[in-house]
């Protein structure tokens, strides 16, 4: 179960998210101009987004999150189904089995 200090932690990464770009990443990812299959994980709006992801999933991981307040809040698997395939090449292309796991992990429900 959430406590408090979930929610204020969560509030502090939603507050960095959106210094980072985050709502404008999420209105170019929910544009209908938006092709995951053609993304890059260099593009501003998707890094911004994996970022944030990957800073989630790993607190998450690490028992210092509450996984159930991240997906009634984020939608983390929704998010990944955007960016997942670019996250997909890039570990591909520096042949990094980690490089977003956390992330992958919280939007598959594994952590």
């Amino acid at each position: 179960m959430a406590t408090m200090e979930d929610a204020a932690l969560f509030m502090q990464i939603l507050q960095w998210h959106t210094e980072a770009g985050g709502v404008d990443a999420s209105i170019a990812l929910m544009s209908t101009d938006f092709d995951a299959a053609s993304a890059q994980a260099a593009d501003r709006s998707v890094f911004v987004m994996l970022m944030t992801g990957e800073t989630i999933g790993t607190f998450v991981k690490h028992g210092v999150l509450d996984k159930s307040l991240v997906h009634d809040l984020w939608a983390p698997g929704m998010i990944w189904a955007w960016v997942g395939p670019a996250a997909l090449r890039q570990r591909e292309e520096f042949g990094v089995p980690a490089l977003w796991e956390n992330f992958e992990a919280l939007a598959n429900g594994t952590r």
